[in-house]
């Protein structure tokens, strides 16, 4: 897929921090070599969680507290180890779907290009109009579906997108699907439009039903079942780090601008039995196998953090 350059459209009031962290009341930020961390900050010292418990013999003793995982942190550091040797920047955000807990990691500022990842999004999209009108997709609707993500097919993407009434209708979507901080495309331009990493991970939510979503079981389970039937040859991406079945969707572009590579991987994996969601977002590489290698990668390293929790 190929897009030239485009204006950005103008947006107001959909911009979130990609990371949300609040600990008690505060929140501490850095910044390593153009890379924000969000790292949690403690409300309180480590000694002043320690209570005196009276004994009956009038003794008393000091329970000491369990000390606070900063999964952000750790992930920025499993992050920077994984992607050393490749070009380009990456951004990651992965959640255990059992334990709840979750992590990320933003290189930049945070936002890039969808190239097709943004396919799921528009079928969310669709899935959602149609539940607004009290119907199923229609034949037609299915075939460009089915296309548009066991395929990547451009031509059937434009079609949806279309449908669902192109940027706006893809924004009004996201509005009802918890996405703050993605824009769609101007005009055609679908593989153009920005997102997060975390924005990501909140439409794997709601695709996978974690937590409230707006989309029907119906809903959820064709989108699950389209992304768990890729084409062997685009099975490549967050897929890496775990299990054969993993349910994906990738995306791929090379910018004509700058000639490097937007290399994009979305999607739910197992390892061990436990499920995790994973999007990873990156732009910059050189060569369209370096960027693969480079989201490869950074899945691993997102999902290793998270199991090490165990």
């Amino acid at each position: 897929m190929s897009h030239g350059t485009r204006r950005r459209r103008a947006r107001t009031g959909r911009r979130r921090p990609l990371v949300h962290a609040v600990v008690a009341s505060a929140a501490l930020l850095t910044a390593t070599a153009g890379t924000t961390v969000y790292v949690k900050a403690q409300a309180h010292d480590a000694t002043a969680l320690v209570s005196k418990v009276a004994t009956a013999g009038g003794g008393s003793v000091s329970p000491s507290a369990s000390p606070t995982v900063n999964r952000d942190a750790r992930l920025a550091e499993a992050v920077r180890s994984a992607a050393g040797g490749h070009d380009g920047e990456v951004s990651v955000a992965v959640l255990d779907v059992a334990a709840g807990t979750s992590a990320a990691y933003a290189s930049g500022d945070g936002t890039y290009d969808t190239a097709s990842v943004v396919k799921v999004d528009v079928l969310a999209a669709l899935l959602l109009r149609a539940q607004d009108d009290g119907r199923v997709l229609t034949a037609q609707e299915k075939t460009y579906a089915t296309a548009m993500i066991e395929k990547s097919d451009n031509a059937a993407t434009t079609a949806l997108w279309d449908t669902i009434g192109g940027a706006d209708g893809l924004d009004a979507a996201n509005e009802r699907l918890g996405l703050t901080g993605t824009s769609g495309g101007d005009g055609p331009l679908w593989g153009l439009t920005q997102t997060t990493a975390a924005d990501q991970l909140a439409l794997l939510k709601q695709v996978f039903g974690v937590g409230d979503s707006v989309l029907s079981t119906a809903s959820r389970t064709y989108v699950q079942r389209l992304m768990g039937n890729v084409e062997s040859d685009q099975a490549w991406g967050v897929s890496a780090a775990g299990a054969a079945g993993s349910e994906l969707k990738n995306g791929w572009l090379r910018r004509s601008t700058t000639e490097l590579w937007d290399i994009n991987s979305v999607g739910r994996v197992s390892v061990d039995g436990t499920r995790y969601l994973v999007a990873v977002l990156s732009n910059g590489s050189a060569t369209k196998d370096g960027g693969i290698s480079l989201v490869e990668d950074v899945a691993k390293a997102a999902v290793t953090t998270l199991s090490d929790d165990g």
